[in-house]
């Protein structure tokens, strides 16, 4: 296989809470009429799988190319899958439920679920945007047990302004919720378990609520743990944990870089345009909204035609 950044076909999720930013942003072909809160840009979990829309291998999935060219594509010959990233835009015009995902011990522990950390890049927040991030301080399992009785959980959790630009690292076990008028790219492990704990008395389209998980929340939340631990950053390496490490690039226009083999690199393209590659049977646009995943194996140019910041994520 000649190495070459990969595309992918975003898998769209309707959300209660979602929105049209998607369209907005990056001009997306969302759905007309739905309310579309996530669209999965990379993903290997047993019902959703990307496709790569690009070049000779178009219309394979990324985990059967990986099983055919696990040292090209990843840099390791050994390569285990699934693959260990999910990758994601969320838009939130609603708020979204208060929840949390386990960690291994408590995956373990219960005997079902998979362990998600996850952090979150803001693309853009309205004024006076928040997110419910970790606990306040001193709040006990029993003090937010009587919350949820009460209908008063969202008492308990560390409310925290938001701006475009700021980065939010969650890891496992923390109590969250992202709050009405933000648009932000989610990075975590492959996980698709979530236990909702509150949903602010919303029903689905049914006119039914939707199902909470307490039990199985209260088994995760880490009670020891407050918002003071859990970092925000605006620049450079915005996370680094043992699942992914997280930067942030800006670029000019009419700017070069080279991008040198050895890493697997996913490149979230936040605003600008450009083309990586050199040869026309190996050279990719990229435009604000793509997803990409340049092989351990390429070494070539990226070149930029406007003023271009982007993230990158590696393993």
């Amino acid at each position: 296989m000649r190495p070459y950044p990969l595309k992918f076909r975003p898998i769209y999720k309707k959300r209660i809470w979602g929105g049209r930013k998607l369209r907005e942003f990056f001009h997306k072909d969302i759905p007309a009429g739905e309310r579309i809160g996530e669209s999965w840009l990379l993903a290997d979990l047993p019902d959703n799988k990307s496709v790569i829309v690009n070049g000779h291998l178009a219309g394979r999935t990324l985990e059967a190319v990986i099983k055919e060219y696990p040292g090209q594509i990843t840099g390791d010959d050994n390569f285990k899958l699934p693959f260990p990233l999910l990758i994601k835009f969320l838009d939130a015009q609603d708020i979204l439920s208060v929840q949390v995902h386990p960690d291994a011990a408590a995956c373990k522990k219960m005997g079902k679920g998979q362990p998600k950390t996850e952090c979150w890049y803001i693309i853009d927040a309205e004024d006076g945007a928040v997110i419910y991030k970790g606990l306040k301080k001193g709040v006990t399992k029993e003090q937010f047990r009587q919350a949820i009785e009460k209908g008063n959980v969202a008492d308990m959790l560390a409310k925290v302004p938001v701006e475009k630009g700021q980065c939010h690292f969650l890891p496992a076990g923390t109590v969250h919720s992202i709050g009405a008028g933000i648009l932000l790219a989610e990075i975590q492990t492959p996980s698709d378990t979530t236990y909702r704990v509150f949903d602010f008395d919303r029903v689905n389209e049914n006119g039914k609520p939707r199902q909470l998980h307490i039990q199985e929340a209260l088994e995760c939340i880490h009670f020891d743990a407050s918002a003071d631990s859990l970092p925000v950053t605006t620049g450079g390496r915005l996370a680094d944990c043992r699942y992914f490490k997280l930067d942030k690039h800006k670029q000019q226009k009419n700017a070069q870089t080279q991008l040198s083999a050895g890493a697997m690199r996913n490149l979230i393209i936040l605003s600008g345009r450009g083309e990586i590659g050199t040869a026309p049977e190996i050279a990719v646009d990229f435009n604000a909204g793509d997803c990409l995943l340049v092989p351990a194996a390429y070494d070539g140019p990226m070149r930029f035609t406007a003023d271009t910041e982007y993230l990158e994520v590696t393993l």
